[in-house]
């Protein structure tokens, strides 16, 4: 799933026009990535926590010429899954809908309402 892809289903399921859900996902990853750059961690439970982890200084090696290069340490964002996705993903579950279709939905897609 994209960006996009984030922005289309949010406007579905919320009922929000498109320009609206792009502002709701924008708001979110600007949250989380001011968090993250203030040395936050983010945590949404049932999803997964982001956090930053710091990389110790090392050596490492030119591939081409085989010679040692000092590689310096640096701060890394790092995502860990939750509990409940995790499972959900491994099980191969099928979760219900975000919500359910509405009924101009579904006449516009040839279901007819019960």
């Amino acid at each position: 799933m994209t960006r996009a892809d984030l922005v289309d289903e949010l406007a579905r399921v919320a009922n929000l026009t498109k320009q609206e859900s792009e502002a709701v996902v924008d708001t979110v990853f600007e949250a989380i990535t001011v968090a993250l750059v203030q040395g936050d961690k983010v945590e949404i439970r049932g999803f997964g926590s982001f956090r930053v982890r710091q990389r110790r200084a090392r050596t490492g090696r030119n591939p081409k010429t085989g010679s040692r290069v000092d590689v310096p340490g640096k701060k890394v964002p790092f995502f860990k899954v939750g509990k409940e996705l995790r499972e959900l993903v491994n099980s191969g579950g099928t979760r219900r809908p975000l919500a359910a279709p509405s009924p101009v939905t579904d006449a516009a897609a040839g279901h007819p309402e019960s």
